[in-house]
């Protein structure tokens, strides 16, 4: 191994090593805590510390890097407290995650790190919107974010290099390549010889560095970030190296070749690097020893302080309370008495534009959204009056898209990302149900990102454009949902959703767009989250309902005048309103509950449960549900009607009254 000071002086030298042995030194008390059952789980990074610490020591403090299970070394280069990483590890209150995550899985703003999740390609998203929200802001700053090369075979890794190049973003991908995902060689993930290879397709200058040597990395990083500040443009860096120990310890190593382990024992990225200092005259071994037992004492210190900390104690309204960043909406009301006759399509527009106009942070990310306006033309005249930065075309992508959304959160912006069609969130589901959903639970970081789902059948779109997959996200905690029926509800709920800094899916009905339209005021105004509407008032049962529901319900009553019932329209389902339907059943005896989507699992699974349960003595009857059909979305009219619940609804709901 060959190292170039390239005049570096004696003190930035001894600088480096200090940083590069401490990793090193805690893994091996670690390993020891994990032998004893004092810690649970060890992902180690033995062999891999030069590649952490030299991009750490490439960086400004201030710029983001988002590291994942190896890279101890970034987090004792940034200078996070050792005694804060102790308690993490252990999970005890004072580290990141309150005892909620483990290992690496948090961030830390004050560090400016953001850290992995178990699934392995998200964070790469992530970091395309810290960096996009640093080329909005023209910053000239870098972000760097880390992936193995195992990691490169999930579908996040081209989605997110994907989008950087094509938005030139100011991103430095770092490929650890140590030669296995888990146990699976190389060979057996991808058919090329380096990531070096990558580059070209995607359009970005790619490099290919010896991992373990700390100098080379250093400064083809420092060039490499030096050079993405001014071009603006990503660069990938394939950094090889190798994992001297088990994917995590219980894995083992039997199945890496006894050559391959010694030729890189012979490559060890410390002691390579002390034989150049002592070679160099930079150091003696007495020094080495010294810096050594004094790292070692600093750690057995923090280990000390981590583990006389008491453990968790469970506060049950901590952990609800603390899924969502602190919100208290104060319900805006119209200024101006102006109202217009709007379609429900109108007033989304008219919405989503008033919160441009209200928040200048605020980013519009969609396919086809910027000049074309959107399939459904919700945007039509968005990038006229906002730009092209602020009201941006996406690949054909949605986890990487939503991953950005994320990363502009981290950096204080706001963010809209409108899926096509809500059938294709699920190719992005990952980023919602696990990143945005779990963010601030996790280690305190919201995601102010409402995602937009144009939503329903009724319109013979068929199986792939027809879902009502709200309930896919009912389940999910850490998640408001909010689903409009009226123009009103769908523009005051819109400028709630995009006020709130947690994470929203905003559903709203393809086939009420242009089907219905109301007297809506023009001026900005928001409607309360989680409040149900009650459409109609009467005594003898109780429809609850939401979205193209409100308008069957509302249909049947206007055909059968002697039915006298209360309609409740929920508009927020995530968390809905309990108060309100309990009120409503404590008064009519009788309940049904209606909605598209298909009936085993849907959301009235949970509305009818809870009424049982909490309302049980003011019960006339059964609580009924009404879905459509437990199988997909047909295309042809015929079968379509068959499928929605309209007819069932009416000859349940008949039923029920005559019970």
């Amino acid at each position: 191994m060959i190292f170039k000071r390239n005049r570096k002086s004696d003190k930035r030298l001894i600088e480096i090593y200090k940083a590069l042995v401490t990793p090193r030194l805690i893994e091996e008390k670690m390993l020891i805590l994990l032998r004893q059952g004092k810690i649970s789980k060890w992902f180690s990074g033995i062999g891999q510390e030069a590649i952490s610490v030299g991009a750490t020591l490439s960086l400004k403090p201030d710029e983001y890097i988002l590291p994942m299970h190896r890279n101890l070394g970034v987090f004792t280069t940034r200078g996070v407290p050792m005694e804060r990483l102790f308690a993490q590890f252990q999970g005890k209150i004072s580290g990141f995650t309150n005892g909620r995550d483990r290992s690496f899985h948090f961030g830390t703003n004050e560090h400016h790190i953001v850290g992995m999740i178990s699934h392995l390609g998200p964070q790469l998203g992530v970091a395309d919107g810290i960096a996009l929200a640093n080329k909005i802001r023209k910053e000239n700053k870098a972000t760097l974010v880390f992936s193995g090369d195992g990691g490169s075979s999930e579908g996040d890794f081209h989605e997110a290099l994907n989008v950087a190049a094509v938005w030139d973003l100011p991103v430095v991908f770092v490929i650890e390549n140590n030669g296995y995902g888990l146990s699976t060689p190389s060979e057996e993930q991808f058919r090329f010889k380096s990531f070096v290879d990558k580059g070209p397709g995607y359009g970005m200058e790619a490099i290919s560095i010896d991992g373990n040597n700390v100098l080379e990395v250093i400064d083809t990083i420092t060039k490499s970030v030096q050079k993405v500040r001014k071009s603006g443009k990503p660069i990938l860096i394939e950094a090889n190296t190798f994992r001297m120990r088990g994917h995590e310890e219980a894995s083992g190593t039997k199945y890496v070749p006894k050559k391959l382990m010694e030729y890189w024992g012979g490559k060890d990225p410390i002691t390579n690097f002390e034989n150049f200092l002592l070679k160099e005259k930079v150091l003696d071994d007495l020094w080495l020893k010294e810096l050594k037992d004094d790292i070692r004492k600093e750690i057995s210190t923090a280990v000390d302080i981590a583990y006389e900390e008491p453990a968790v104690k469970s506060d049950t309204d901590r952990e609800i309370s603390d899924l969502f960043k602190p919100n208290i909406q104060e319900v805006i009301a119209p200024v101006k008495d102006s109202v217009s006759e709007k379609r429900m399509v109108d007033a989304i527009s008219d919405g989503l534009k008033q919160s441009m106009e209200r928040h200048p942070e605020l980013i519009a990310m969609g396919q086809d959204i910027a000049e074309y306006g959107g399939v459904f033309k919700i945007t039509e005249g968005f990038v006229k009056k906002f730009g092209k930065d602020r009201v941006r075309n996406t690949p054909l992508c949605e986890s990487a898209i939503i991953g950005t959304a994320l990363g502009l959160s981290v950096k204080g912006m706001k963010a809209m990302v409108e899926m096509q069609f809500a059938d294709f969130v699920t190719c992005g589901f990952n980023q919602i149900v696990n990143n945005l959903a779990k963010s601030h639970y996790r280690w305190g970081q919201n995601a102010d990102v409402v995602v937009r789902m144009p939503t329903g059948a009724g319109v013979g779109a068929g199986p792939f454009h027809s879902q009502s997959n709200e309930a896919w996200f009912f389940h999910t905690p850490g998640l408001k949902i909010v689903y409009p029926s009226n123009p009103y509800d769908a523009k005051g709920l819109l400028n709630a959703a995009l006020e709130d800094p947690n994470p929203y899916l905003y559903f709203e009905h393809k086939a009420l767009y242009r089907a219905i339209s109301d007297e809506i005021p023009d001026d900005y105004y928001t409607v309360e989250v989680g409040k149900a509407n009650l459409v109609a008032s009467g005594e003898d049962i109780t429809i609850i309902t939401y979205g193209m529901g409100v308008h069957w319900a509302q249909e049947l009553l206007e055909k059968d005048q002697s039915i006298s019932a209360d309609l409740i329209d929920l508009r927020t389902l995530l968390p809905w309103d309990k108060e309100t339907v309990k009120q409503s059943v404590e008064k009519t005896g009788k309940v049904i509950v209606l909605h598209e989507d298909c009936q085993t699992g849907g959301i009235g699974a949970e509305i009818t449960s809870w009424i049982s349960e909490n309302c049980f003595q003011s019960l006339d009857a059964p609580v009924m549900r009404v879905g459509s059909l437990d199988t997909p979305v047909p295309f042809a009219k015929a079968l379509e009607e068959d499928f929605l619940p309209v007819k069932r609804f009416e000859e349940k709901l008949n039923a029920l009254i005559a019970y």
